[in-house]
């Protein structure tokens, strides 16, 4: 792939052999369950609603829009932590900006009636959620249909002890490059300045494509040169001693030595992209290149029937740990293309 064009994105290679194994994943949306896992609770005073909400088959962006109507405010007013899966069973935190002075009496959004989610419970708290406030996530995943033989399901088993022990590459998911990786090639026109994004919010959107697009190709470039699992000479490592990669922006490099010939290398390949997100005024920041599912454990109720339980951090994709393990099919079915957040959820 050249500089001049990123009208599909590359595939990015896994870390672990291929199982050979394949299966069905969200044919049912409880196949998919996702917990929030909040970095606080709220107070039970202040000037927001915090609302503990399970959504079964809606996007987090309509249950906000949903929300906003109930309670008379504008969708400004509806924050939340993370947008989570449409077609799964999702619990998680939605705030609603309503002073109790504002409308006169607080509503109950408990007696709430909507056929796609539903209000746990409510209470006061001093601040908007706001994207990224959240500390991760916990999955349990059921795939279904899974195939292979003898030697496929040897080989899969090996990859879940690997991945529960040594954790998987920390790409950025699908989902950040929206339909078809095409966020990273309008983010490169608009740096290039070929089109003009007046709309704040889709311009933060294509930011972050294109600035998780970078960090995916310097891990890709890393794995393809056999240095998985390895430290290198320069590297910055994070609060847990894992190597780090770059989110790029302003300001020079912290690598040194030979992991910054890395970036550099990857850096010059898509100059268009990163001296774009420099003038764009983003900051260098870093990322850790590995993710660690937490608390990971797996069982076979039938022969053809995997579930798995793990927590990830927030930033941290559930697809990265299954991409590790075998190939998984989607159900047909019209899916909306929702953006990206533009922190990590």
């Amino acid at each position: 792939m050249t500089d001049a064009q990123y009208t599909t994105l590359p595939q990015w290679p896994n870390a672990y052999p291929a199982s050979g194994a394949s299966a069905t994943l969200k044919r049912l949306n409880e196949d998919f369950i996702v917990t929030e896992l909040p970095l606080q609770l709220p107070s039970g005073e202040g000037e927001h609603i915090w609302l503990d909400i399970e959504k079964n088959g809606a996007n987090t962006a309509y249950v906000a829009q949903q929300l906003a109507e109930a309670a008379g405010v504008q969708e400004k007013d509806v924050g939340y932590a993370g947008l989570k899966d449409r077609h799964a069973i999702t619990r998680q935190w939605f705030s609603i900006y309503l002073p109790s002075g504002k409308t006169g009496e607080t509503p109950d959004l408990t007696q709430l009636q909507h056929p796609e989610f539903k209000v746990l419970s409510q209470s006061r708290h001093v601040k908007k959620l706001r994207p990224g406030d959240l500390q991760g996530n916990r999955f349990r995943i059921v795939l279904r249909d899974v195939t292979g033989g003898p030697a496929a399901m040897k080989a899969l088993e090996s990859n879940l002890k690997a991945v529960a022990a040594h954790g998987v590459p920390n790409y950025f998911g699908a989902q950040r490059f929206g339909f078809e990786g095409g966020n990273v090639e309008q983010g490169r026109a608009m740096l290039a300045r070929e089109i003009r994004v007046r709309n704040p919010k889709k311009k933060g959107i294509y930011l972050s494509a294109v600035r998780s697009f970078v960090f995916n190709e310097v891990l890709a470039l890393r794995i393809q040169q056999g240095l998985w699992g390895q430290t290198l000479p320069g590297d910055v490592m994070d609060e847990a001693g894992r190597p780090t990669g770059p989110l790029w922006g302003r300001g020079r490099l912290s690598t040194t030595d030979q992991a910054l010939a890395l970036e550099s290398g990857v850096a010059e390949r898509h100059a268009t992209l990163c001296d774009g997100m420099e003038h764009a005024g983003l900051d260098q920041d870093r990322r850790a290149l590995v993710a660690s599912p937490a608390d990971m454990s797996w069982e076979w109720p039938q022969a053809d029937q995997l579930v798995l339980t793990f927590s990830l951090p927030a930033g941290n994709y559930a697809t990265s740990v299954l991409n590790e393990l075998l190939i998984t099919t989607e159900p047909d079915r019209h899916t909306e293309n929702e953006p990206a957040l533009l922190q990590p959820h």
